[in-house]
């Protein structure tokens, strides 16, 4: 059962946003005939659509995690995009990870906006975010409390640093996700002056190719797999968080646990999860960053699509703007799975 919503061309259903007139689904959880994709995270993009519209990133993405083919895509560059069913479609740079993008939609006068996951934060592996002005703004929420408001990144890698210098016969060992936080976690780490060679488990191998593949640097990157534990001695390895406490890292030399993660704010969940190093690095708008985007973007409407919809619902009644939540399912709270994706490596 779906709502219908104002303006009255978009549907809002639990699996996906529907745009009626052009027969499209934007990042629908179930196979679609024709779906719209913001980014290849598992929880916005899938395999098994007939045809998908997404930047040329995002298709390598999807391809790589998905077996979404090559005859299967239509790419779109910033800026660029198509009319379906009378509806002008283009994407724009959400800031999130590599290709990530927000949806504009324009249909008998009315703009509409999908962000998908987005942030305002500078980051080297990806485009930033643009500012795109509509009438209803659907937006993400997944840190919409006050509670949320992540420190600059720099102070986060310098604390990796920091314990590398402080205790240089372990290695730190940081639970990132194979797409996107890996490797803006590598590229932070070169940006701080960090140039030594970074060991990778096996899950974050191929993305950290593609990554490389379209021209983001990331410095000398080698796999932990064959290589003796003292030469990793005073080195950063990168896993997906599930590895922190598995038998895999057992074979680290004395590995400093750390997990790079917005959710290191609740310390709580680093205790859950063994993590003597948290490192609040995030990849979604914190409060204040979706509070100033709303401001930015001054829509008529605001749409919560996933997260904290409460106090995002909250703060835009008292700035009187209208919004609703739309209880979507199928999205998941950042950092809560491994997020390998499809045919990526476990070892």
């Amino acid at each position: 059962m779906f709502r219908k919503t104002s303006p009255h061309w978009i549907e809002a259903h639990p699996h996906g946003i529907f745009v009626a007139p052009a027969g499209v689904w934007i990042d629908p959880s179930r196979p679609a005939d024709l779906a719209f994709v913001t980014h290849g995270h598992a929880d916005h993009a899938r395999g098994g659509h007939g045809r998908v519209h997404a930047t040329p990133e995002t298709l390598a993405i999807m391809a790589l995690r998905y077996g979404v083919t090559e005859g299967q895509g239509t790419a779109h560059r910033y800026g660029e995009g198509t009319e379906i069913g009378g509806v002008k479609f283009s994407f724009h740079s959400a800031g999130h990870v590599l290709g990530s993008a927000q949806i504009r939609m324009e249909y008998g006068g009315e703009r509409v906006v999908v962000t998908g996951d987005y942030k305002r934060r500078a980051d080297p592996t990806c485009a930033p975010f643009e500012v795109v002005p509509c009438d209803v703004f659907i937006t993400e929420a997944t840190f919409g409390l006050p509670v949320f408001r992540h420190p600059p990144a720099a102070q986060e890698i310098a604390a990796v640093i920091e314990a590398l210098e402080a205790e240089p016969e372990r290695c730190v060992l940081i639970g990132a996700y194979a797409l996107g936080k890996a490797q803006r976690v590598i590229a932070e780490l070169r940006a701080a002056g960090h140039h030594q060679p970074i060991y990778l488990h096996g899950a974050l191998q191929k993305m950290c190719a593609l990554y490389q593949d379209f021209g983001i640097e990331l410095g000398e990157l080698l796999p932990v797999a064959g290589v003796p534990a003292a030469a990793m001695r005073g080195h950063v390895v990168l896993a997906p968080p599930s590895a922190l406490a598995g038998s895999w890292s057992r074979r680290l030399p004395d590995p400093i646990p750390a997990m790079a993660s917005g959710w290191m704010r609740v310390r709580q969940r680093a205790r859950q999860r063994g993590v003597e190093l948290p490192l609040i690095l995030s990849d979604h708008a914190d409060w204040d960053e979706l509070t100033q985007t709303i401001r930015d973007v001054a829509p008529r409407e605001v749409w919560i699509t996933h997260g904290r919809e409460d106090a995002l619902l909250r703060w835009c009644e008292l700035n009187q703007i209208t919004a609703r939540a739309l209880d979507m399912v199928g999205y998941e709270d950042e950092d809560e799975d491994d997020d390998l994706g499809q045919g990526e490596a476990a070892a």
